[in-house]
């Protein structure tokens, strides 16, 4: 296990949290948001300075905490620059940006750590300061009951990272992440197994991440987070909710030999993501849309970890986190473009047939060009169940604008563009891992081969019976989260806040 971390990536953290005192001390809402601009810009120039000694180095160091604080800081000064925009002339804007700069030093140090006691202990702070930034009206009923429902699965989730991460350093006689992954490599090259103890602290860090990352069951609160300020939004979708998809990559070494572990993250992941590729096909809120989104790419993203697809999952986590960040911040550009769409002729609409003839042809370019690659980079084969799910997903691009030659070629262009990008990400994790049991592999395929199909019989039918009957349920969500809201409520009933008689400037 190379040595973590770089050192000038280590100091990012640092850069949001020696702003915080300036800006508590600043009275003045036009002063507060520089020292926040000038600790995005001096995050983002660390970043780059790491880059920089890496490249220098030569070193086969930490690439995935690197490729991960280099997102961080990317997204921070985004948000950062997007948020004074948004929220010129509100009041609270101090408050706002000691919990932005408290969430962002946060998440970087989570990034950046080399001690497990320091990533748990960062990652429940996140998600405290978060909680500040999500109930930032609060004079909003609403606002206030969603935070608290995730209040209640976040601090679930961190009872879990707790207990997990007593066993691993019980396990691993110390709490630096390389001395516990060490640990784990040297207990499987003399036993074979994990044992009990490292067993059931996977099992626990699954369970963690499955509650943080919003999935089913205690997935409400991400969909109906919606009263909080859009810069905020792109920050929970984009940034935290993708962190357990981190903590899964950096403890692959652990997953990987833990089949327990593997199976709950492809149920969950599995079920939550065809449950939530359907309803969001019932939306038309624009925001609401993107959060049912990116509960479907968690889930997807939890699988992959499961089937050990980790180079694909991590492809998955950095390509979402910017796609999600730019779709909530251009959210508003959505309503302009769905008018100009409208006075466009009709989309060429894909009968069945048309729908399972590309699936097939995607299958077969996908054979060719896995030949084709394995010629050109020995030992570096895609998985067969990797190449089963790209096919499932990029199947409809071969039907791209009703034009054959122009859909395989898109098709091909976003085959080989996610390659490059699948090569770069074996760069980073540098990891010689096995895939998951064929039975996990087999449920995998059979749930998404089940959604596209379902979906093809709908795009291809949308007033029949199927769709009249299902569409109800999926619009509703299937009831999942009233269950949970009904339990939240019993256990920790919370007081719904008296809204204010005026609220200047309030924008949702």
């Amino acid at each position: 296990m190379p040595s973590l971390f770089f050192p000038l990536a280590q100091l990012l953290p640092w850069a949001y949290a020696l702003a915080l005192l300036p800006v508590a001390l600043i009275g003045s809402p036009r002063w507060i948001w520089w020292p926040a601009r000038v600790a995005g810009y001096l995050g983002l120039s660390l970043v780059l300075a790491a880059w920089g000694q890496a490249a220098l180095d030569g070193q086969s160091n930490d690439r995935l905490g690197l490729a991960m604080a280099g997102l961080v800081g990317l997204l921070a000064l985004v948000i950062i620059d997007y948020s004074q925009r948004y929220l010129d002339g509100e009041p609270g804007q101090r408050r706002y940006v000691l919990a932005l700069l408290g969430t962002l030093t946060a998440v970087a140090t989570v990034v950046t750590s080399t001690n497990l006691f320091l990533l748990v202990g960062a990652w429940i702070i996140s998600s405290l300061c978060l909680h500040q930034l999500l109930t930032f009206y609060r004079d909003r009923p609403q606002a206030v009951v969603v935070a608290h429902k995730k209040f209640l699965a976040s601090r679930l989730a961190d009872v879990c990272l707790l207990l997990a991460t007593v066993l691993l350093v019980r396990a691993g006689g110390d709490s630096q992440i390389a001395v516990i992954l060490d640990a784990v490599n040297t207990r499987l090259q003399a036993s074979g197994q994990l044992g009990w103890d490292l067993q059931l602290a996977a099992l626990l860090l699954a369970l963690a991440v499955i509650l943080k990352s919003a999935q089913l069951p205690v997935h409400g609160w991400l969909i109906q987070v919606m009263e909080a300020p859009t810069p905020v939004s792109a920050l929970l979708h984009a940034g935290l909710v993708n962190l357990g998809g981190f903590l899964l990559l950096r403890f692959a070494p652990l997953f990987s030999a833990a089949v327990p572990a593997q199976s709950l993250l492809v149920l969950f992941g599995g079920l939550t993501a065809v449950i939530a590729a359907l309803v969001m096909m019932t939306r038309i809120s624009i925001k609401v849309r993107l959060a049912w989104s990116t509960c479907a790419q968690m889930g997807l993203m939890l699988l992959e970890c499961g089937l050990g697809l980790y180079e694909l999952a991590l492809v998955h986590l950095l390509a979402h986190s910017l796609y999600k960040a730019h779709a909530f911040l251009v959210a508003g550009e959505t309503v302009v473009q769905a008018r100009q769409h409208a006075l466009q002729p009709q989309a060429f609409a894909p009968g069945l047939g048309s729908l399972l003839l590309a699936l097939l042809l995607a299958g077969l370019a996908l054979t060719l060009l896995q030949g084709l690659w394995s010629w050109v980079l020995p030992g570096h084969a895609l998985p067969l169940v990797a190449l089963t799910l790209l096919a499932i997903g990029l199947a409809p691009w071969c039907l791209r604008r009703g034009q054959l030659p122009y859909g395989l070629a898109m098709f091909v262009l976003l085959l080989g563009a996610y390659l490059l990008w699948h090569q770069a990400a074996d760069w980073m994790l540098d990891l010689q891992l096995g895939t998951a049991p064929w039975p996990l592999t087999g449920v995998a395929v059979l749930l998404f081969l089940g959604l596209y199909l379902l979906q093809a019989l709908l795009l291809a039918h949308p007033h029949g019976a199927l769709a009249q009957r299902l569409y109800h349920l999926a619009f509703a969500g299937f009831y999942l989260d009233e269950h949970f809201t009904r339990l939240t409520f019993r256990l920790w009933p919370v007081r719904s806040p008296q809204p204010l008689t005026s609220t200047p400037g309030d924008r949702p």
